[in-house]
């Protein structure tokens, strides 16, 4: 079963983003060598785990256009299967004695954790401030970013204001990619693989409704999260609620927001000498926010 399962997870892997990361941030500071192979190794691993599990936390049946693994095994092993990953991946580490790979990535699993944690308890009570969303996402999404980054940098070279430096580029980079994510729910197609309005849906509050609620009085906010509670939205919940988003301001707010995450992560990127690989990561920046899906 465990081999027919990880069959599955393999066929369907993304645009493993983590990894290319790892590749592009090492030859930025120095050569690629099998201590890169093995960082992107160890990064995608991670990434599949935390991903299985991520379906099961969210309840969702689909994952890059294919059933998920819960749906397909259920909870249980999925569950099971994503810790049988993650072992892997830091048994890997510990294999090839990259304890400095290992420590990253173990910062970065607390992170995650914690952050999906914050992010479940603020659904259910609703008082997601701006602070508290930015905690999120850089524990949620920009922890992995920042972990591959500096996974690759240190891959090279253990100077650590260097790896500190690409740590950070992956921090600023990460949250630009989860605004864009944010506004890509937005969207009135089903381009981005999930149903439009899913966030709404899940009752995750994300930066363009934070905006949108903060311009309004508290009368008005009490209107807008009492429909937010609901625990089944219709089409018309959900479309109203977008609405309410898009006449405050909230997406052009959340794309002014991640433009600056952007520019910092470019500034970064800038410092370093000329490169194929400095090239790279421009069109990789660009990439993750001008992205459709």
């Amino acid at each position: 079963m465990l081999d027919k399962i990880l069959h599955y997870i393999i066929r369907r892997k993304g645009k493993q983003m983590r990894p290319i990361m790892i590749f592009l941030t090492a030859g930025l500071v120095g050569d690629i060598s099998d201590k890169c192979y093995d960082g992107a190794l160890t990064i995608e691993l991670l990434h599949s785990a935390t991903l299985v599990h991520d379906d099961v936390v969210d309840d969702s049946y689909q994952r890059r256009g294919a059933f998920s693994i819960n749906a397909l095994w259920r909870n249980k092993i999925a569950i099971l299967v994503g810790d049988f990953i993650l072992g892997k991946g830091l048994t890997w580490c510990i294999e090839k004695k990259e304890y400095k790979f290992l420590e990253l990535i173990s910062e970065a699993v607390s992170a995650m954790s914690e952050g999906e944690i914050i992010q479940i308890e603020k659904a259910r009570k609703l008082d997601i401030t701006r602070d508290v969303y930015f905690d999120i996402i850089d524990k949620k999404t920009a922890s992995l970013l920042a972990c591959s980054a500096a996974i690759g940098a240190a891959s090279t070279t253990k100077d650590e204001e260097i790896i500190n430096d690409l740590k950070q580029f992956g921090r600023d980079l990460g949250i630009a990619f989860q605004i864009k994510d944010d506004l890509l729910d937005y969207q009135n197609s089903n381009i981005i693989g999930k149903p439009s309005g899913n966030d709404l849906r899940e009752r995750k509050v994300t930066l363009p409704l934070i905006y949108a609620l903060e311009k309004n009085d508290k009368s008005v906010q009490k209107k807008v999260l009492k429909k937010l509670r609901k625990k089944k939205k219709s089409s018309k919940d959900i479309q109203e609620l977008t609405q309410f988003v898009k006449e405050n301001g909230g997406l052009k707010h959340a794309e002014e927001v991640m433009q600056e995450y952007t520019q910092r992560a470019y500034d970064r990127i800038n410092k370093y000498p000329k490169s194929e690989y400095r090239e790279a990561l421009i069109h990789y920046i660009s990439f993750v926010t001008e992205r459709k899906k």
